[in-house]
């Protein structure tokens, strides 16, 4: 007696999701869950606190630039902590987001709704960090042997409109990015087993991301807004680390170039 043929399988469109404990992918996941958290995460903070400086003018936000790039081996653990990390956090994430499958139209649960949040401010972090890290870090002055400069260099930059309102867009998906994160770090990891601790966990991410956010947002506002700032001349360093030489005191409007000043490394 003949038996009917099983049924062929049924072809998927489009480009299959990673699946836990399929060929590497539960180690490259582990290990961007964990890149997220240490050093990344870390470095997000100490950035946030870091520009916060913003708030007590100038002086204080050129101190601390001066400060960071006089530890030892700054390069070295620019590289090796931030930009590396950083790099491979970035890219495997946009890997991820483009193997998922977006269902909200057919699950409108929360949980997807942050699934797809998580993705979009993700692909938002990473375009701006692009731009940010490469204006700010290695185009026109360079700010680790100028730090003085740095307070000017970024109200330069917002004195934009439309890099302000991206500043600010930034932000806010950053840190929602990041606390969104720790939330799923702590359930993936097991330090949040069951409902209530993760609901629990949840409640914690959230104010801690709304902090992080609130003193991003503040450090935006002190350099483009704060009205004894506009126009502030551009701090004298009484001391700095050997080869660098401060520009002059000099003041300079928001949105327009900084003449080059006598002895500036440039």
């Amino acid at each position: 007696m003949a038996t009917a043929a099983p049924p062929a399988p049924t072809k998927i469109r489009g480009v299959q999701p990673l699946r836990a404990g399929v060929g590497h992918s539960f180690f490259w996941r582990r290990l961007h869950s964990l890149s997220g958290i240490v050093p990344i995460g870390a470095f997000l903070i100490e950035h946030i606190v870091s520009n916060y400086e913003t708030m007590n003018g100038p002086l204080a936000y050129a101190q601390q630039v001066k400060f960071l790039n006089a530890l030892p081996l700054v390069r070295v653990l620019e590289w090796g902590l931030i930009f590396i990390p950083l790099a491979f956090h970035a890219l495997y994430g946009v890997f991820i987001a483009f193997r998922g499958r977006v269902n909200v139209d057919v699950y409108p649960w929360a949980g997807n709704y942050a699934y797809v949040m998580q993705r979009v401010t993700g692909l938002i972090a990473f375009a701006y960090i692009i731009q940010h890290i490469w204006r700010q870090r290695f185009a026109g002055v360079s700010l680790p042997e100028n730090p003085a400069m740095a307070f000017h260099k970024v109200q330069v930059e917002l004195a934009n409109p439309w890099m302000l309102a991206i500043y600010v867009i930034a932000m806010i998906a950053t840190t929602w990015h990041f606390a969104y994160g720790i939330w799923l770090f702590a359930a993936k990891w097991g330090i949040t087993p069951g409902d209530r601790a993760r609901r629990r966990s949840g409640y914690v991410c959230t104010a801690f991301g709304a902090a992080l956010c609130v003193m991003g947002l503040l450090s935006i506002y002190a350099v483009a807004f704060k009205p004894e700032y506009r126009n502030a001349p551009i701090p004298n360093m009484s001391s700095q680390p050997a080869g660098v030489v401060e520009p002059a005191p000099t003041s300079v409007t928001p949105g327009t170039t900084n003449p080059t000043q006598p002895g500036e490394v440039r």
